[in-house]
């Protein structure tokens, strides 16, 4: 139960987001970041997966040693965890790994081995959704890499905006970048990125679920393939 205080609080928050959404539709996303740093200082986060260092890369030039959440599931990559690592390892953030409450195996026991194939949304919702929201309840606002060039449920993405299900800011700084854009970034200030994107993965998530794009498909098209999701549920 949350106190009137409280309430009063997420509807100035709310009222924040909204003002500063359309204040900063135009602004560059080092421009969007330094206002997240300046506004809520050690309040504020970036939530990454490793795809790249793009986000997290930009917000520490804007929040020196800025806290860069990882979700690590059990179930990803070899070389996502490598990058996790060589970020931590290289650039002027704190990275801070979240788990699920359960290991795989303690999953594996109480709802039967790969759940991911037969309720991927149980499985999301276990280890990513549940612990991203444990993590996040010291923040009052975090920022994300959506690019409104993604996919269809990503076209409408504010580069400020409101979470409610978690009753915080939520910030996507490069929301109105291309693709081209992330390369040109990467490119000009030598951005760490995910080995994976390199052999034919556009958008790289946990091992199970993802595969190699086909040319002509939307960068979402290698998650879970073959079924009607294309979101894991930690943006909605």
């Amino acid at each position: 139960m949350t106190t009137a205080q409280e309430d009063r609080d997420v509807e100035e928050l709310k009222t924040l987001a909204a003002q500063a959404g359309r204040d900063l539709e135009e602004a560059s996303a080092l421009e969007i970041l330094q206002w997240a740093a300046d506004t809520f200082g050690e309040g504020f986060c970036v939530m990454s997966s490793m795809e790249d260092a793009v986000v997290a890369h930009l917000a520490s030039r804007a929040m020196k040693g800025v806290d860069v959440v990882f979700l690590d599931t059990g179930y990803h990559f070899p070389e996502t965890i490598g990058t996790r690592d060589a970020v931590e390892a290289v650039m002027d953030v704190n990275v801070i790994t979240l788990t699920p409450r359960r290991t795989v195996a303690e999953q594996d026991a109480e709802y039967g081995p790969r759940l991911h194939d037969r309720d991927p949304d149980l499985c999301c919702r276990l280890r990513k959704v549940q612990p991203l929201e444990e993590g996040l309840k010291g923040y009052r606002a975090w920022a994300t890499g959506l690019r409104r060039d993604e996919s269809e449920t990503r076209a409408n993405t504010p580069v400020v905006g409101w979470d409610d299900r978690r009753r915080k800011v939520k910030v996507s700084p490069i929301a109105r970048w291309t693709q081209d854009d992330v390369d040109a970034y990467v490119a000009e200030h030598g951005v760490l990125t995910n080995p994976l994107l390199m052999d034919g993965y556009a958008s790289v998530g946990c091992a199970p679920c993802t595969r190699r794009v086909l040319a002509g498909e939307d960068a979402r098209a290698g998650r879970w393939a073959g079924r009607a999701k294309t979101e894991c549920g930690l943006h909605g």
